[in-house]
C-alpha cells in the first residue's frame, strides 16, 4: 500500500502531470468565454438574419407538456436542435483558436530548431591574406 502511494505521489508530481491539469483548468473557463461569445455575440446578428430567431429555443416538441390544474404533470419531450447548432459553433471556434494556438507554436519550435547560419564569408583580402600564408606554411615545411 505504501509502495502504491509512492508511486502515486511520484505520478502525480510530474511535470506532464501538473501541466495537464493545469490546460484543462484554461480550458474549462476558455470553453466559457467561447460559450459567451456565441450565446452573446455571434448568434443574435444571425438570428436577426434569419428573421429574429434565437437560436438556443429552436425546437421540435415529439409531445406537449401534460398540465393538470396549473401544475406539469408530465414534461414535453423535444429535439433541441437550437442548441445543438450553438454547442457545434462553440466547438468549431475551439476548435479554429487550438488549431491557431498549436500552429503559432509549432511555428516558435521551428525556429529554435532551425540550424545557426553559418559565419559569413570573410572578405577577399582576407581570403588572399590566409592562402598567402598557408602557402607560405608548406613552404617552409619542404
Amino acid at each position: 500500500m505504501k509502495k502504491n502511494l509512492q508511486e502515486f505521489k511520484q505520478f502525480a508530481m510530474r511535470g506532464n502531470v501538473v501541466d495537464m491539469a493545469v490546460g484543462i483548468i484554461i480550458g474549462g473557463a476558455f470553453g466559457k468565454i467561447v460559450s459567451s461569445i456565441v450565446a452573446d455575440i455571434i448568434m443574435p446578428p444571425i438570428g436577426l438574419l434569419v428573421g429574429g430567431v434565437n437560436f438556443s429555443d429552436l425546437k421540435i416538441t415529439l409531445k406537449d407538456a401534460v398540465m393538470e390544474g396549473g401544475v406539469e404533470v408530465s414534461p414535453a419531450v423535444a429535439l433541441n436542435y437550437g442548441n445543438f447548432i450553438q454547442v457545434t459553433l462553440d466547438f468549431v471556434i475551439i476548435a479554429l483558436a487550438v488549431f491557431l494556438l498549436v500552429k503559432a507554436v509549432n511555428a516558435l519550435n521551428r525556429k529554435k530548431k532551425e540550424e545557426p547560419k553559418a559565419p559569413p564569408a570573410p572578405p577577399a583580402d582576407i581570403q588572399l591574406l590566409t592562402e598567402i600564408r598557408d602557402l607560405l606554411k608548406k613552404e617552409q615545411m619542404k
